[in-house]
C-alpha cells in the first residue's frame, strides 16, 4: 500500500498523489464488504464472494483509477503521430482505435476526450466489467456485451453509435485473446462504417507486467513513457472474398504489432 503514498511535487505545490487519498476509507471499504459477504450461507468460497461483490469491485476500480493518473500525472510522457486522428474527431469524424489489450489500461490517455465522445466494447464478465467501470471513470462509454449476445447484436449497438459521431475503441486480441493475434472486428467495422482506423499504443521504461494472458501492463510512476498512433490507411472492399478479408486482418496485426514494437523502442525496452 505504500505505493500509493508517496507525496511529489505538483506545480511547485506539495501534496499528496493521490489528492489527499483518506486509506481510512480503504479500512471502511474492506470491513463491509467482509460483512455483506459473510451474510451469505451459500458453499461459495469467499474469495469468489468478495470478487463478485459490486463494493469490492467499486473499491477496486478506485484503487487502479487513483494509481493510473499519479503514474501520468508523475511520469513524463511523449505523443507521436496522433495529428491525423486528433483532427478527424475535432472535425466529428467518428473513428476506430484499435489497440492490444495489454496496452488498453491507458487507453484514456491515448484518445483525447475534449475532443469527442468514445465509447468501448467490454465482455459482460467480472473482468470486463471492471474494465469498462475503469475506463468510465476516464469518461468512455461502455457497450457491454453479454455472453447470451451473438457478436453481431454487439456490433450493431457499436455502429449505431459510430453513426451518430461516436469513435469506438477495441483491443484487437480482446477479450480473450490469442494475446497479440488481431481479430477481424477492426477490419468489418471499417467495412461496415467507413470509418479511418487507428492502431495506438503506449510503452513506459518501467512497467508493471500481470500473469494474465495478454501479460496485462500496468505503468509504473515517475518515469518515462510514449503514446504512438498511426492510421492504418488500407481500403478496404464493401464486398470482398473471405481470403481478402483475412489478408487484411494479417496486415492489421503487422501495423499494430510493429507500431508496438516502435514504442517499445522509443522507450529502451526493446
Amino acid at each position: 500500500m505504500r505505493l500509493f503514498l508517496v507525496d511529489t511535487r505538483v506545480r511547485g505545490k506539495r501534496e499528496n498523489a493521490l489528492n489527499r487519498w483518506d486509506f481510512t476509507q480503504a479500512g471502511v471499504y474492506v470491513r463491509a464488504v467482509l460483512r455483506q459477504v459473510q451474510k451469505d450461507e451459500s458453499p461459495v468460497s469467499l474469495r469468489k464472494k468478495i470478487a463478485n461483490s459490486e463494493r469490492a469491485q467499486r473499491f477496486v476500480t478506485t484503487l487502479f483509477e487513483r494509481y493510473i493518473r499519479l503514474c501520468f500525472r508523475t511520469s513524463k510522457w511523449e505523443r507521436i503521430g496522433f495529428e491525423s486522428m486528433d483532427q478527424a474527431v475535432r472535425d466529428g469524424e467518428a473513428v476506430i482505435f484499435v489497440v492490444w489489450h495489454q496496452r488498453l489500461i491507458m487507453a484514456p490517455y491515448m484518445f483525447d476526450m475534449s475532443l469527442g465522445p468514445i465509447c468501448s466494447l467490454t465482455a459482460d464478465s467480472r473482468a470486463g466489467r471492471l474494465a469498462g467501470d475503469l475506463l468510465g471513470r476516464f469518461g468512455f462509454q461502455n457497450v457491454s456485451m453479454r455472453s447470451r449476445d451473438r457478436h453481431v447484436v454487439a456490433s450493431r449497438k457499436i455502429l449505431k453509435n459510430i453513426s451518430q459521431g461516436m469513435s469506438v475503441g477495441i483491443a484487437a486480441d480482446g477479450p480473450r485473446g490469442p494475446a497479440r493475434i488481431s481479430s477481424n472486428v477492426p477490419i468489418m467495422w471499417g467495412r461496415s462504417s467507413g470509418k479511418r482506423i487507428f492502431a495506438v499504443a503506449f510503452s513506459e521504461k518501467r512497467v508493471v507486467e500481470f500473469p494474465t494472458w495478454d501479460r496485462m501492463w500496468l505503468p509504473g510512476p515517475f518515469s518515462r513513457g510514449v503514446f504512438m498512433c498511426r492510421e492504418w490507411d488500407v481500403p478496404i472492399p464493401r464486398r470482398g472474398e473471405d481470403a481478402d478479408y483475412e489478408q487484411l486482418r494479417l496486415d492489421f496485426e503487422a501495423e499494430l504489432e510493429t507500431l508496438t514494437q516502435d514504442a517499445d523502442r522509443h522507450t529502451g525496452r526493446a
